[in-house]
């Protein structure tokens, strides 16, 4: 009995299958969702590492123990402002990549 070489696929090929394309507007969506997951799971897994409850971070930062739960939990798109202030309380190096697109910017 022969044995068939099972094809492997990289994640990438699998998202543009299932996603679409980068530059789609369904592929665009699911990127800028997957990075807000991203940020909220950063922000619990670095307040758990702190022993801080939502609540006490809520205080560090200002802002009420919801507002922590909605960012942990990604269900608000929370100001540039309050992220960093999130990662500043918690004594955490923050690292944005900005990627310019070969789009051509013109002034009014």
């Amino acid at each position: 009995m022969k044995k068939e070489k099972l094809k492997l696929y990289s994640l990438e090929e699998i998202t543009d299958k299932h996603i679409g394309k980068r530059g789609t507007p369904k592929r665009e969506a699911f990127e800028y969702e997957l990075r807000l997951d991203l940020i909220g799971e950063a922000i619990r897994q670095a307040r758990k590492e702190r022993n801080l409850t939502q609540e006490e971070l809520g205080l560090l930062v200002g802002v009420k123990k919801a507002q922590i739960s909605k960012l942990e939990n990604s269900l608000t798109d929370a100001r540039f402002e309050t992220i960093i202030k999130v990662f500043k309380a918690l004594n955490a190096k923050i690292n944005f990549n900005v990627e310019l697109l070969n789009q051509k910017v013109e002034l009014a």
